[in-house]
């Protein structure tokens, strides 16, 4: 009886460990998987239960409490009709916005990505790769996967890049946030975002709407793919609903002034 009940009790240690790696945020390779609470009704949400503090690195992902602003940032590997409707939309707002952007919409729609700069909008680095830099531990390697977008836009534009970066699919570690502050760059996470990104699925837009103007809080990081039709439907009543509300919208240099 001794033995089984030995058994049975490193059996549920093992569940129970292996529970825990299933829920936790970081993988055993230091993989951290960026995530955020949806309490709604407006409220502020937490960021990764409140670990690993990655303000203190200079990560960017939600304003001061209390300022009515919301952040737009889009991430945009491409270009597409949907994206032209988006910054249309930002320019009838007078909205200014971060666009995190690919070598590739830079080789293949170099308009478009002329129209953000010619509207104010804040061009940033989405990697060249577009992969898990979490598993980067090297400083002159992720200083590569940065410079081949840096060196991109430099060639197209004759201009720097801003120097905010925005990690794909939200997956870093403790050590790239390390390595991002040594090489002068800002990680931009987000206070809320939904499932937009697949063009082949994408969600209902009033569904989608309502669950944007019940997300909206203080100080709202909002990641958006402009390359959903979706978003391209609803950001203008969205947009003008936030301002009946007393929204206004920043730009990510204020926030680093206000947070960073």
């Amino acid at each position: 009886m001794r033995i089984f009940k030995k058994l049975k009790l490193a059996r549920n240690a093992a569940l129970l460990l292996a529970a825990a790696f299933a829920l936790a945020p970081a993988a055993q390779d230091g993989r951290i998987n960026w995530y955020f609470s949806k309490p709604g009704g407006n409220a502020r949400p937490t960021v990764l239960d409140g670990k690993y503090e990655p303000e203190s690195y200079g990560a960017l992902y939600l304003g001061p409490e209390g300022e009515k602003k919301i952040y737009l940032t889009f991430d945009a590997g491409y270009a597409n009709e949907n994206l032209e409707k988006v910054l249309d939309v930002l320019e009838k707002h007078r909205a200014k916005a971060a666009f995190f952007i690919l070598p590739g919409i830079i080789k293949n729609s170099k308009s478009t990505v002329q129209r953000m700069i010619d509207g104010g909008h804040t061009v940033c680095n989405h990697s060249t790769h577009h992969g898990d830099v979490s598993k980067i531990t090297d400083i002159n390697a992720l200083k590569a996967e940065l410079e081949g977008v840096e060196t991109a836009y430099r060639e197209a534009f004759g201009r720097e890049l801003a120097r905010y970066f925005r990690p794909p699919e939200g997956a870093f570690s403790v050590k790239t946030l390390q390595m991002l502050k040594e090489l002068g760059y800002s990680p931009v996470f987000w206070s809320y975002a939904y499932a937009d990104w697949d063009n082949a699925k994408q969600p209902d837009p009033e569904k989608s709407k309502a669950a944007l103007l019940d997300a909206a809080h203080d100080g709202m990081v909002l990641l958006l793919h402009p390359n959903s039709a979706t978003n391209a439907a609803i950001l203008d009543p969205l947009l003008t609903e936030w301002e009946k509300q007393g929204y206004t919208f920043g730009t990510l240099d204020e926030l680093k002034a206000k947070t960073g």
